[in-house]
């Protein structure tokens, strides 16, 4: 046991910075229109837009004429103008316009970075490294198919992302959320892990069961829940988290870490329609209709969920600040495996 322990103290994960080079969530695409907002990922502070013909695009949130910030400006022509003097900047990030410049003066050579971005799965996608993306964003294949109820809640945390990550790796928590937890008795059959992942597999008790059509209204009553087992997984993809429990509910928290004391995360939850092959039939019109209209459907249950938790790793967050030397004496195994992933990462960035 004591080898083990010392596992967990090798290196302090709480003081760990993020690999670069991943993609990672910056916004909703809904979030994002032509007027600019400011999103900060890893210290790094961002302005978001979309130009005059919806594309996206992302500029270091600064202006290098008086160092203010360009999320407060607008979108004039595709360009990105500052608030303060009307400074423009294209999508490039350089200068491209001054309303005040003389006849005799040259554009100022000042260049602010371009970040690569993404519109996929409907998030904005940021790649924060340097250099071309050898990767590619996670995807959400559910978010488009017709057959996936989407919910979308959005985590604030005060805490460091490795509080985040290990709470949703450590199924064993589930004592915290008593009726709102979709499971119960979750045991850890195994682990596997590499250099990009880690995956647990649990064995639960799962509270519902998406099987006819009034099966959804179990997420209100819960005395129409059952328990029955069902293969609980859920898995660390660097830099993201994905779960499944059983064939019903599919699960992405999509991470924004803003600093060493503070994380963003969009928590994803999919409701499968597999089982009503009856509404396979229907038309893609109607089916859609369905989608659409039934989106949200889980957003106040993970919003409950959402507010126990991070109330949780606040406090595991307040407590290491308190004092850092504080030994923690973990029993689940995974989350070693996620620790030893949080660091090698960094250290190959």
């Amino acid at each position: 046991m004591s080898a083990f322990f010392s596992k967990v103290q090798t290196c302090d994960v709480r003081q760990l910075g993020i690999n670069p080079n991943h993609w990672y969530v910056a916004a909703l695409s809904s979030e994002v229109t032509n007027k600019p907002i400011n999103v900060v990922i890893w210290h790094q502070a961002i302005a978001l837009y979309r130009d005059n013909t919806g594309k996206i695009h992302a500029l270091e949130d600064r202006c290098p004429h008086r160092q203010v910030k360009l999320s407060h400006g607008r979108v004039v022509d595709s360009e990105l103008e500052c608030a303060y003097h009307g400074w423009r900047f294209n999508s490039s990030g350089e200068c491209a316009a001054v309303p005040y410049l003389a006849a005799n003066q040259k554009l100022p050579t000042c260049k602010i970075r371009h970040y690569p971005v993404k519109e996929q799965d409907g998030f904005i996608w940021l790649f924060p490294g340097n250099g071309e993306p050898c990767v590619e964003p996670l995807g959400l294949p559910e978010w488009e198919h017709l057959n996936y109820i989407a919910s979308v809640a959005v985590i604030n945390a005060h805490a460091h992302y490795s509080y985040l990550i290990e709470n949703l790796m450590d199924m064993y928590h589930g004592h915290l959320h008593q009726d709102l937890q979709a499971w119960a008795e979750a045991s850890l059959q195994d682990i596997h892990e590499n250099d990009h992942r880690v995956d647990a597999h649990y064995i639960a008790q799962s509270y519902y069961k998406i099987d006819k059509i009034w099966s959804i209204s179990q997420l209100f009553f819960p005395n129409l829940r059952k328990l029955h087992p069902e293969p609980l997984d859920v898995s660390y993809i660097y830099p993201h988290w994905v779960s499944s429990l059983g064939k019903d509910f599919k699960i992405y928290c999509l991470f924004c870490p803003v600093s060493q004391t503070q994380t963003k995360a969009y928590l994803v939850h999919f409701t499968s329609l597999n089982s009503f092959w009856r509404l396979h039939k229907l038309p893609v019109w109607f089916r859609r209709f369905v989608k659409n209209n039934l989106f949200g459907t889980a957003q106040k249950l993970l919003e409950g969920l959402i507010i126990q938790d991070v109330e949780m790793i606040e406090e595991e967050q307040q407590g290491y600040l308190h004092n850092p030397h504080r030994r923690n004496y973990e029993l689940n195994r995974a989350l070693v495996s996620v620790q030893r992933l949080m660091q090698s990462q960094v250290e190959h960035s």
